[in-house]
């Protein structure tokens, strides 16, 4: 409060150059207005959400989400007051300032003043006008006093105003969902459970990513265990997507320190091999050096048998057409399982690219009866999700339908708990469902019928993923299949 040891020509001065009460005015009408706008909205969202709830939408989905609807419908109000007071306060600041500009001697009076004191002493040869200066330095001294009052009325009434201000956060207390962040120094993130996240729906700490049951996942997401470089994996220490097992340098492995992608067991450089230590393509056995070799220690093309070298033929299976296949009934290349379609499946009846796992479609699947990509769970419809029967994209959770989903039973995104109810999400008949207008069982996203199903419109008794498929008994994945055990 420097106002209080300033002359009159600063404090003066001060008061009268500058945009005066019309910023301050227009803030308030701008708080005012905002108060409007949140008010209106809070009445249209109470509105619509129970409406909803009362009518189209039944149910402990409906229950679960009126709960957590009401707490911001409540905040909005809660807001809304803020605004208004805010406005009001800007509105008493604006009038204190008008009545302290009314109290302050003006500028041009202060510098009138100055100008006779210099006049009447360069002009005091003998004395002469000792009364007159002394008379003007007391006219000085009052202005003085009168602009330190009104400055003090001012700061006493713009400090009150003030006061009258809650935290612009104090209407946040208690409302839980949305930023849901529990305990820990989540940047960037919703949902997540652990400190130092960048991401969505994280259990545990230390992750660049979304949806991940496990620490220090970078740039990935949908995994469970730690330190994974890439998404959908199962284990640790993987450096690409939708692997099961550990230290794996590519995609669709199941087995761990692999070099390629697509490979069954162990210490495998290359795709599409089943065993360990195999260094090409499409090998079935162990210390395979080349292309569809089945057997062990064989070095060379399409060699049957054990430690053989040399070229055997296109393939060293059965019923196999193509190049580098090993395994039986295979279309394709370098397929090392059996009933393939594709490049580099070592599992057993997948259609695509370097799938690992069985009656899978798509690329780099490791888990068993996905329609996708890079999915190491099974009967997944989606990308890169380490759960079970999840329909969507980077869940590492199981039964979801949505994305970046780390708990079981969700429909929504970035979910860190199981969902509450027999089911979530809307028109679902069975239990344990998410997603929409499902009517069995353990399913996962839109018009299913049958129970342990990801994916679109389905019908089946079971084990299905994948798009408009009937099986009647299960393990098919794909789009527009009609029998059991397809893929494709």
């Amino acid at each position: 409060m420097s106002f209080l040891v300033l002359p009159p020509e600063i404090n003066s001065l001060r008061m009268f150059v500058g945009a005066g009460s019309a910023p301050m005015l227009e803030a308030a009408a701008a708080w005012d207005g905002l108060a409007s706008e949140l008010s209106s909205a809070a009445s249209s969202f109470a509105s619509v959400t129970s409406g909803l709830t009362q009518q189209a939408w039944q149910g402990p989905a409906s229950a679960a989400m009126m709960a957590a609807a009401t707490p911001y419908a409540g905040f909005l109000n809660a807001a809304a007051a803020h605004a208004q007071n805010a406005s009001a306060q800007a509105q008493s600041v604006a009038a204190v300032f008008e009545s302290t500009l009314a109290a302050t001697v003006h500028p041009a009076v202060v510098a009138a003043n100055r100008t006779d004191l210099v006049s009447l002493v360069m002009s005091n040869l003998f004395g002469q006008n000792a009364p007159a200066i002394a008379a003007t330095e007391a006219e000085y001294e009052q202005m003085w006093a009168q602009d330190v009052a009104a400055m003090v009325d001012y700061h006493a009434g713009a400090s009150a105003a003030a006061d009258q201000l809650p935290s612009a956060l104090q209407p946040l207390d208690g409302i839980v969902g949305f930023l849901d962040n529990i305990p820990g120094f989540n940047v960037l993130g919703i949902g997540n459970s652990k400190l130092l996240t960048l991401g969505i729906g994280n259990q545990l700490a230390w992750n660049l990513g979304s949806g991940n049951n496990g620490q220090i996942n970078l740039l990935g997401s949908g995994n469970i265990g730690d330190v994974n470089l890439g998404s959908g994996n199962f284990g640790f220490w993987n450096l690409g997507s939708g692997n099961i097992g550990s230290a794996n340098f590519g995609s669709g492995n199941n087995g761990s320190w692999n070099l390629g992608s697509g490979n069954i067991g162990g210490f495998n450089l290359g795709f599409g091999n089943s065993g360990s230590n195999n260094f090409g393509f499409g090998n079935f056995g162990s210390g395979n050096f080349g292309f569809g070799n089945s057997g062990n220690g064989n070095i060379g093309i399409g060699l049957t048998g054990d430690h053989q070298i040399g070229f055997g033929g296109l393939n060293s299976g059965t019923g196999n057409v193509g190049f580098g296949n090993s395994g039986t009934n295979n279309v394709g290349f370098f397929n090392s399982g059996n009933g393939n379609i594709g490049v580099g499946n070592s599992g057993q009846f997948n259609s695509g690219l370097a799938n690992s796992g069985a009656f899978a479609t798509g690329l780099f699947n490791s888990g068993s009866t996905d329609t996708g990509i890079f999915n190491s769970g099974d009967y997944n419809t989606g990308g890169f999700n380490a759960g079970n029967y999840n329909t969507g994209f980077f869940n590492s959770g199981s039964i979801n339908t949505g994305v970046f989903n780390s708990g079981d039973l969700n429909t929504g995104v970035g979910n860190l708990f199981t969902g509450s109810g027999a089911s979530s999400g809307f028109g679902n008949s069975g239990v344990d469902s998410s997603g929409f207008n499902n009517s069995g069982d353990n399913a996962s996203g839109i018009g299913n019928a049958g129970d342990y199903v990801s994916g679109l419109f389905n019908s089946g008794v079971a084990e299905i993923s994948g798009i408009l498929n009937n099986a009647p008994t299960g393990f098919t994945s794909g789009i527009s299949n009609l029998r059991n055990i397809l893929a494709g």
